[in-house]
């Protein structure tokens, strides 16, 4: 009877990963520009299939907020939204929304996450619009893993 189960749980582990219970191969890619001048800066560009799992867009410096985080996927834009508007509509703790900002004295986060992950075919983009000076630098992480 142990020779029985033995083979059977050998089958098991030896099986193709499905990942349909998690996913599969997750990693942090990182994009920064610094300083961030005025205009339209991509951070994270990623070719899919693939699954958007969390992003996290942090500020250095500026004068109103008036920068905007942009995430597309797939050329649907899934999100695009000021500090300013953040601050202005509330979303200053977590929320079933997906979109938190959080603040320090020096730095500002907008963090993009949302129950389920969102699974990308083509493309994921997260970029930022500058419409202030003297922002010393925008960080930009995205978790993600594989399709």
């Amino acid at each position: 009877m142990a020779k029985k189960r033995s083979a059977k749980r050998a089958k098991q582990i030896a099986a193709p990963r499905a990942c349909s219970t998690g996913v599969c191969d997750p990693q942090r890619t990182q994009g920064l520009r610094a300083p961030a001048p005025k205009g339209n800066h991509a951070l994270v560009t990623l070719e899919g299939p693939g699954v958007f799992l969390g992003a996290a867009v942090t500020k250095q410096g500026g004068t109103n907020d008036l920068t905007f985080v942009i995430l597309d996927i797939d050329g649907r834009n899934v999100t695009n939204l000021s500090y300013a508007a953040a601050t202005n509509a509330g979303l200053t703790q977590q929320n079933p929304y997906g979109l938190v900002l959080l603040h320090s004295t020096a730095l500002k986060t907008v963090t993009i996450g949302f129950p389920a992950p969102l699974r990308f075919e083509r493309k994921l983009v997260l970029r930022v619009t500058v419409n202030e000076p003297n922002v010393v630098q925008i960080l930009g992480n995205v978790i993600h893993g594989a399709a």
